[in-house]
């Protein structure tokens, strides 16, 4: 079982930038690939970036690509999503994925453990 919990969400102007968290129970940590979604007021969850368990592959969502990175911190059980350039149309909720294959996908149904999200609003 793996729990996870969200930080650094807010409210941010257009432009600005915000660091998400997202720490993880558990010592397996390591092993899981680590996903980011964010869902808006009436749109479908939708999928943001991912990391595999070494890092070795990440992916992003065509919205964020160069504006958002993530990583990891397997010492400190812990992924991150640093946001720059922040626009009003990534105002959402976002919530971080946990996933035993240990790859870093794209789908947020493969993924077996979730968050409970954190908000983030982008002001204009």
């Amino acid at each position: 079982q793996v729990q996870l919990v969200e930080s650094g969400g807010g409210l941010v102007q257009a432009g600005g930038s915000l660091r998400l968290s997202c720490a993880a129970s558990g010592r397996i940590f390591s092993s899981y690939g680590m996903g980011w979604f964010r869902q808006a007021p009436g749109k479908e969850r939708e999928f943001v970036a991912a990391t595999s368990w070494s890092s070795h592959s990440t992916y992003y969502g065509d919205d964020v690509k160069g504006r958002f990175t993530i990583s990891r911190d397997n010492a400190k059980n812990t992924v991150y999503l640093q946001m720059n350039s922040l626009k009003p149309e990534d105002t959402a909720v976002y919530y971080c994925a946990a996933d035993r294959s240990g790859m870093a996908r794209t789908l947020a149904t493969v993924y077996d453990y979730w968050g409970q999200g954190t908000q983030v609003t982008v002001s204009s």
